[in-house]
């Protein structure tokens, strides 16, 4: 039986959450009322965390994968002595607060990581398991441990039916993952329905055959079941652990395993029904009893205590590994170490050229030995996308006896290793990384072909809602793509991703342009950047002739101007602007009309979010408001491209799905040649003089 003070605990996380929602007049009280027990124990007697520091680097991370019932994280936040008010809680979800609707990242202290979207955040938990696991193997030296912690999530049904969950799972359980626990709130009701009508699978054998651990429950109250499950849970390092926690949603209330408990408020009668079954005072709301409080607080001198250990055993291990501790350091404060970028290479001119991408490798692998966050790979495609950080070992559990694998890196297998083969599995990459970023000393990339950037999108969206340094690098970039046909070629994507706030997206030219792009995208810390680069080879400018390619940094410079007084407006009668491959094709249209003794600026513009953050000034001087004849060339939608060629200016562009056929042939058919860039050109300035 739960003692009394125990049971005063899981009640006051229960009605505060109720008392929220109510308040709120929106808001999922079903999850709090059953997953409080659980969610009690956890915070209570197995969590290591400091409420004081909330970025302490060894605490403990948890996840509410589950984030509609964020009134219960934010329960346990305040009770256990974070930086929320009860006052914040009683301002959920109003404009403002503390405490939003769903968990946000730097918004309210201890949240770890936004959820709401269900199974990203299993996914984001299991990026946190791997990012402790590399840590720990890289610097942990025998008896002296600087990294040592684990990784706890709720879970609900939701998110394990949700695809990104199995992608993340399947990972987790191959790389076995030992310090990963999720607890699954198996309360067997969705928002609409119960789960007998959707999700009828043995969940049991489903983890089990991921290679988790799996444990039961059968009594989500049973607070000593739930403890016991845990302590089981901490004893397993070689697996993660799935807790199957037999919950009833709404517990107490007049709706308990009903859906109507799921997505909103139980209503002032029902509240008070439900307090009456528990046992709990009708008033007044947010009552939050003195021993309840002093209980919870606890986690204060434990937390201090915790970290204080932690502290000086860092003090030991920086006499003892100098130069390791001071690598560790840096990386958990995010600094980038000296001269990182000393060894980005300058490419000579060269007319035939590389593809951006093969670029973009030989940029990785030039800072990966001096840049040790650096850390990820690609979705089964490393060969194609040349992300592969060479000599940096393979991240995954050390090779038995017998075994050797294809794929694998030079550099060895173990978890020190710096290269993460995530598999066919977009979705799980992209929420992976999220998690690898948030824990904290990690650069974290994942990379595919640009298409299936649609797989990761939700994880992509999230990143930018957070801020999160990553790095995404998408490679076969349009429909020079050729022969793989219109599922390969991307049309929408470039329009569709520009559209996301706080998302910085980077098409290079050249070879030169691409490793200026990794520069912004290592040096950027606020935001996550989007590398977009391409198949085909195309040609290295000569610098010497063309402009700089730091100009890359502005988000669109001009690479050749018009000669001096030539034209017929302010020496300027057209403007050329493209991002990517096609800029070569725009250059040898400018070269072709300045031949002809028209007045043609050429632009490369790589990045439209860093165009924009530019002084007006700047813009003005790049696109002079004065010069209306201005034609923009790119291999994807036109959308969004007459905000820069303006209501006079016209747009080359695919608006439609691609073809099967060789890049050549597509080109072709599709108008993204010289004569026909030049014809269009001609054509703007007809109109401008009729």
């Amino acid at each position: 039986m739960t003692n009394p003070l125990d049971l005063l605990g899981i009640n006051t996380l229960r009605f505060l959450s109720v008392d929220m929602v109510q308040k709120a007049g929106s808001g999922h009280p079903g999850l709090p009322l059953g997953a409080a027990t659980m969610a009690y124990a956890l915070w209570t007697g197995h969590l290591k965390h400091h409420p004081a520091n909330p970025q302490w680097p060894d605490r403990d991370r948890f996840v509410l994968s589950a984030g509609h019932g964020s009134a219960l994280l934010y329960s346990l936040l305040y009770m256990t002595g974070y930086d929320l008010s009860l006052d914040d809680l009683k301002q959920f979800r109003q404009w403002g607060s503390k405490a939003p609707g769903h968990p946000e990242r730097g918004h309210t202290p201890g949240v770890e990581i936004t959820t709401g979207p269900l199974g990203q955040g299993l996914a984001n938990a299991v990026g946190m398991a791997i990012a402790e696991a590399h840590l720990s193997a890289r610097y942990n030296q025998g008896d002296y441990a600087p990294i040592d912690h684990r990784t706890w999530a709720i879970v609900s049904d939701g998110d394990l039916m949700e695809g990104v969950a199995a992608e993340a799972a399947s990972l987790a359980g191959h790389l076995k993952l030992g310090k990963l626990v999720c607890l699954y709130d198996d309360n067997r009701v969705t928002l609409s329905a119960g789960t007998d009508i959707t999700f009828s699978e043995d969940r049991v054998a489903r983890f089990q055959a991921y290679g988790w651990q799996t444990l039961v429950v059968v009594d989500g109250n049973d607070l000593d079941a739930v403890n016991a499950a845990l302590v089981a849970a901490r004893a397993e390092t070689t697996r993660p652990s799935l807790i199957l926690v037999r919950t009833h949603i709404g517990f107490g209330s007049p709706e308990q395993d009903s859906f109507k408990a799921h997505g909103s408020p139980l209503g002032i009668e029902d509240v008070s029904r439900t307090k009456q079954a528990l046992g709990w005072p009708l008033d007044p709301p947010f009552l939050v009893p003195a021993a309840a409080l002093e209980h919870f607080r606890r986690a204060l001198a434990r937390g201090e205590q915790a970290e204080a250990d932690w502290n000086s055993r860092m003090r030991g291990y920086a006499e003892a590994f100098p130069a390791l501790c001071a690598e560790l350091q840096g990386r958990l404060r995010g600094d980038l170490p000296a001269g990182w970028d000393t060894e980005i290479p300058d490419f000579p001119a060269d007319e035939g050229g590389i593809a951006t991408r093969v670029a973009g490798g030989q940029v990785m692998n030039a800072i990966a030995s001096g840049l040790p966050a650096l850390f990820g790979g690609s979705a089964d495609l490393d060969p194609s996308t040349h992300t592969a950080l060479k000599g940096q070992g393979t991240f995954n559990p050390p090779l038995r006896v017998g075994e050797n694998p294809q794929g694998g890196d030079a550099g060895g297998w173990s978890f020190a290793g710096r290269n993460l083969h995530f598999g066919v599995r977009e979705h799980a990459m992209g929420a992976i990384i999220n998690g690898l970023a948030a824990h904290g000393g990690y650069l974290a990339f994942g990379s595919t072909f640009f298409i299936f950037s649609d797989y990761m999108r939700p994880a992509i969206r999230l990143a930018a809602l957070m801020g999160l340094h990553v790095v995404y690098v998408f490679t076969h970039d349009s429909i020079a793509v050729g022969e793989d046909g219109p599922t390969h070629q991307p049309v929408e994507q470039l329009a569709s991703l520009r559209a996301m706030p706080n998302l910085t997206l980077i098409r290079p030219a050249d070879a030169n342009e691409t490793a200026v792009a990794w520069k912004v995208a290592i040096e950027t810390r606020d935001r996550p950047v989007l590398l977009v680069l391409t198949r085909q080879d195309l040609p290295t400018l000569d610098r010497n002739q063309y402009s700089s390619a730091e100009g890359l940094r502005r988000g669109a410079y001009v690479v050749r101007d018009a000669p001096a007084a030539t034209g017929k407006r302010n020496g300027l009668d057209l403007i050329l602007l493209a991002s990517g491959s096609e800029l070569t094709l725009v250059l040898a249209a400018t070269e072709r009309l300045q031949a002809e003794g028209v007045a043609v600026r050429c632009v490369s513009m790589p990045s439209w979010d860093l165009f924009d953050a530019q002084p007006q000034s700047y813009r003005d001087e790049v696109l002079p408001p004065a010069v209306h004849a201005r034609l923009s060339v790119e291999l994807g939608s036109a959308l969004g491209w007459h905000q820069y060629v303006g209501d006079k200016g016209e747009v080359l562009s695919v608006d439609r799905f691609g073809a099967s056929a060789p890049a050549g042939a597509l080109m072709r058919e599709f108008g993204f040649t010289t004569d026909n860039v030049v014809a269009r050109a001609r054509r703007l300035l007809d109109a401008e003089i009729s």
